[in-house]
């Protein structure tokens, strides 16, 4: 088995570690490290939901997501210096939204918003996969916290939710990318995944020359076995 630069193997994840209730006023908080990757995720809770959901009975689940500048190897200027979030920021908020939603019932909300703040720390890849893992810790505990107060019911998750990258590199396949790998990549994958097997969503990108389907299942088949490993954390971290 070839050794990765950061001496893992192809399968792999890099080291995770989880911190919850890192920020003291959140509903539900996590602090999550995926080798050099650090994203800090808090859940709050607001009484109101969206105004298209105003009379329905139903609430929502709505993500926002940012990089501090010193995040990345050179400073990246804040996007609010810009006006507006940049569409990277924005297709990634509306991920992390997708991917909450697919495990709550909004139904049994009532009329609410969840808000998952997603603020990357330290970025070596992987932060918007980084930021579902996470954000569904934060999510869980929030609802428990609420739950608890009598604020929500006890059954509006379905399911968990995680997410990982995988890719071609060198003509392997490997996954969790660092930055490193990630760059020369000639597949990039990233995959959302329920903890009972079932997809979310798949994000995945040819660099250069197209791929196979045998190829593809290759990949899909990795990121699972990271899930199974991601979600079996998010038992232990919230005591499931």
């Amino acid at each position: 088995m070839s050794v990765r630069p950061d001496g893992r193997g192809p399968a792999d994840l890099r080291p995770v570690k989880v911190e919850t209730g890192y920020q003291e006023w959140a509903e539900g908080s996590v602090l999550l490290e995926m080798g050099r990757t650090r994203v800090l995720v808090a859940a709050s809770y607001e009484d109101r939901p969206p105004r298209f959901l105003q009379g329905t009975g139903r609430g929502w689940v709505t993500a926002e997501y940012s990089m501090l500048p010193r995040s990345t190897m050179e400073r990246t200027p804040r996007e609010v210096g810009k006006g507006r979030p940049s569409g990277r920021t924005q297709e990634i908020q509306r991920l992390v939204g997708r991917s909450l939603r697919a495990v709550t019932a909004l139904d049994r909300l009532g009329e609410c918003t969840i808000w998952i703040d997603c603020d990357v720390l330290q970025a070596d890849a992987g932060t918007r996969t980084a930021s579902i893992t996470a954000g569904y810790i934060a999510l869980a505990l929030a609802v428990r916290a609420l739950g608890d107060r009598g604020v929500l019911p006890g059954d509006v998750l379905t399911d968990s939710v995680a997410a990982v990258s995988a890719g071609i590199v060198g003509g392997r396949p490997l996954l969790d990318l660092s930055y490193e790998e990630d760059a020369g990549a000639e597949v990039d994958f990233n995959v959302v995944m329920t903890g009972s097997g079932k997809l979310v969503e798949l994000q995945g990108t040819a660099e250069g020359e197209p791929f196979t389907r045998q190829e593809l299942t290759a990949l899909v088949d990795l990121a699972e076995s990271g899930i199974r490993q991601l979600t079996e954390l998010q038992r232990q971290v919230l005591g499931a």
